[in-house]
């Protein structure tokens, strides 16, 4: 990240997932990640995306993160700060192996579930498979 021009990152929780849906719910951390920004883009790369309500110039570009760099960065810094925040939530909602697990639907994270219900930061939408 030392190169980038500037880095945002935006969060929707799971609360606004289930109430939205997880495709809006990103819709929305991305308007988040974009306002965080230091400098506005003139244009935005997108994976296969148009994020809604957003003025700036996008184009949409499916598997962006095999062919763009941006992208693939973007991509990275996602899914290590989550990866870094579920790590974060193994010590607040011990026994779900978070840590381990990112979140993610693993034999050991699925009967973490049925031993011991849902915590705060579980979907509704997605535990209703498995419980």
């Amino acid at each position: 990240m030392g190169k980038a021009v500037a880095v945002g990152i935006g969060f929707a929780d799971e609360e606004c997932i289930d109430e939205i849906n997880i495709l809006q719910a990103d819709y929305v951390a991305m308007r988040m990640a974009l306002s965080k920004l230091s400098v506005t883009p003139d244009y935005l790369l997108n994976d296969a995306v148009i994020i809604p309500e957003v003025t700036i110039p996008q184009e949409s570009i499916i598997k962006g993160d095999a062919k763009s760099v941006s992208i693939a960065a973007a991509s990275i810094v996602a899914k290590v700060t989550r990866d870094r925040f579920m790590v974060d939530m193994d010590s607040v909602y011990p026994g779900y192996d978070f840590a381990g697990n990112k979140g993610y639907g693993s034999a050991k994270h699925i009967e973490a579930l049925k031993t011991l219900g849902p915590c705060k930061i579980h979907r509704r939408t997605f535990i209703k498979n498995f419980i």
